[in-house]
């Protein structure tokens, strides 16, 4: 694809989706699908929410463009287009009213079973020099892997503009590593993904319009995931890649679950103990979300090259790069109660 042509595909896919996230808009508030401020949200005005459809239809849309003219694998596309469906309609269900902790977990597994089996799962985990066939017991760990990715970014998008940000960021830098990996179905899908977020956070930009909800936060996991076991199978990016580039969110929802268990709460409860909501509380959304970018940008962009670029040292990377956010998710009390 020329870049002239790549230019207007991925205009049209912003232009798209921030279309239809003014449409989902306008169907909120009809509909009365409405975001209320309570004791566990870290919002203080009465918001729309479920936005994040926009992005789930306009990636399908977009992925399947791409599948007809040949650019994507058919086997990657199934799995974008069919899993992501399965765990944005659970989300979309979600977001309408409640759905089991049971039930939504369930779908989600399935939904990742699904994707590891068309994928042909995980069994191998390299680590420096060394390659382990883990057998069946990697595929189990890459799928409770891929559920807690969806879950993961479910937990995170409770502030204005950061899991949007967050998505731009992961899904631009994945598309260019992936290109100079000529890989260029999935380095375009990436692109296509950060295209169709940057429409929504038109509008959910701090102060945010409208709200991503489940149905947009539990699908960019299950993407960000599918894209990590395809890239992984196919060599092009070492697995220690995905957790330095979505580091931030890795870390603040690992170690606030963590702690959270630990102290005998219930996790899957909805709660503003996060590092990145603490934080928000003392500093505003904006400076956090923008904040959050740079540190991305600054930080976790380079060492993700260096990843890249020297794979046999990708875990001893990883490790560099999220120490120093381990620390600071414990500096600002992760899985603590506010004061």
């Amino acid at each position: 694809m020329s870049p002239a042509l790549l230019a207007f595909f991925i205009g049209s896919v912003f232009f798209l989706s921030t279309l239809l996230t003014a449409l989902l808009r306008r169907y909120a508030f009809t509909r009365g699908l409405l975001d209320h401020p309570n004791i566990r949200s870290s919002h203080t005005e009465t918001t729309p929410k479920g936005g994040g459809a926009g992005i789930v239809i306009t990636l399908i849309l977009a992925i399947t463009i791409l599948a007809v003219c040949g650019i994507m694998a058919l086997d990657v596309f199934v799995v974008l287009a069919g899993g992501g469906a399965v765990v944005a309609m659970v989300g979309w269900w979600d977001d309408h009213g409640h759905v089991a902790v049971g039930i939504r977990l369930g779908l989600h597994a399935l939904a990742a079973g699904w994707a590891l089996w068309r994928l042909g799962g995980m069994s191998a985990l390299n680590i420096g020099l060394a390659s382990w066939d883990l057998g069946w017991v990697g595929h189990i760990l890459a799928l409770v892997a891929l559920v807690w990715l969806i879950n993961l970014y479910n937990f995170m998008d409770g502030i204005d503009g950061l899991a949007g940000a967050e998505a731009v960021f992961a899904a631009t830098c994945s598309g260019l590593f992936l290109s100079l990996a000529r890989v260029p179905g999935l380095a375009l899908a990436s692109w296509t993904l950060a295209g169709s977020v940057a429409g929504f956070l038109v509008w959910n930009w701090p102060p945010a319009r409208v709200f991503m909800g489940d149905v947009g936060s539990g699908f960019l996991g299950f993407v960000f995931g599918v894209m990590l076991l395809v890239s992984v199978r196919q060599g092009s990016l070492p697995i220690w890649f995905w957790p330095i580039l979505l580091g931030t969110f890795l870390v603040d929802a690992t170690v606030t679950l963590l702690r959270r268990v630990i102290r005998g709460s219930r996790w899957y409860e909805a709660h503003r103990r996060h590092a990145y909501q603490h934080a928000a509380r003392r500093w505003g959304h904006l400076r956090v979300t923008v904040g959050v970018s740079v540190l991305n940008m600054v930080w976790l962009a380079p060492l993700a090259w260096v990843a890249w670029r020297w794979p046999s040292a990708s875990f001893g990377v990883m490790l560099a790069a999220l120490a120093p956010l381990v620390a600071a998710a414990f500096h600002l009390r992760a899985g603590e109660r506010s004061a």
